[in-house]
């Protein structure tokens, strides 16, 4: 299921894996704390995750799950990320998502949190 591979390689942060199951026209909408963020195609999608994820040494996906609403999909995830020596940089993440998708994701509909301190 496509829904499980997106959240493997998310875990992983393995943005190949991810960008793969993504359609090469996948139309991203994301609403963050800042504002909507919109990107046309796999590429720009994915160099969102890796801003996103991407630059931290740590990345721990500590809950995950998927759903079906309907046609779509149905994705959440929650990670914590940081710098591994610096307990004080830890932050939480949590983002729900909706897709569409056959083989590969055609449309991702994403929901952020924002990242928040993790505190310990």
């Amino acid at each position: 299921m496509i829904a499980g591979r997106f959240l493997d390689a998310l875990a992983r942060r393995d943005f190949h894996e991810l960008e793969s199951c993504l359609d090469t026209n996948v139309r991203f909408r994301a609403l963050v704390p800042r504002g909507a963020l919109e990107a046309n195609g796999a590429a720009q999608a994915i160099a969102l995750f890796r801003r996103w994820f991407g630059e931290d040494d740590t990345f721990d996906l500590i809950d995950a799950a998927v759903g079906q609403a309907g046609p779509r999909i149905y994705l959440r995830w929650q990670a914590r990320t940081g710098a591994s020596g610096d307990p004080s940089s830890f932050r939480l993440v949590e983002q729900h998502a909706f897709a569409t998708a056959r083989e590969r994701i055609e449309a991702l509909d994403l929901l952020c949190s924002g990242f928040t301190p993790a505190g310990h």
